[in-house]
Formats: structure tokens, C-alpha cells, sequence
């Protein structure tokens, strides 16, 4: 067996796999950043994140009118 080429394919995948891990990381801080955005967004609209759906609900049937 090639022990040498065995362990490094095993650092290359370990690499590749720091290196998707910190782009993951990267996305979720991005993710969650616009969620706050967006949370802001709502409740400068004066709708409660927790009643989203209700208000849509709200909104639709007014629109169905």
C-alpha cells in the first residue's frame, strides 16, 4: 500500500472539507443576519413576526373583498 499518497488524500478531503465548513459558517452568519433584517422589517411595519401568517391571512381576505 502507498501509505504517502493514502495520507495525503486524507489532508486534501480534510481541507476540503475545513474549507466547506467555513463557507457553511460564512452562509448561516449571512442567513441569520437577514433574518434580523427582516424581523426588523416587520415590526417597523408594526407586525409581529409571531402573527406572520395571521396578518397574511388578514391581508389576503381584504384583498378578496
Amino acid at each position: 500500500m502507498d501509505y504517502e499518497k493514502e495520507l495525503n488524500d486524507l489532508r486534501d478531503n480534510l481541507e476540503k472539507a475545513k474549507s466547506l465548513k467555513y463557507r457553511a459558517e460564512a452562509r448561516l452568519e449571512q442567513l441569520n443576519n437577514q433574518q434580523q433584517e427582516i424581523i426588523v422589517e416587520l415590526k417597523e411595519l408594526g407586525v409581529n413576526p409571531e402573527d406572520l401568517e395571521e396578518e397574511i391571512k388578514k391581508l389576503r381576505a381584504e384583498i378578496d373583498e
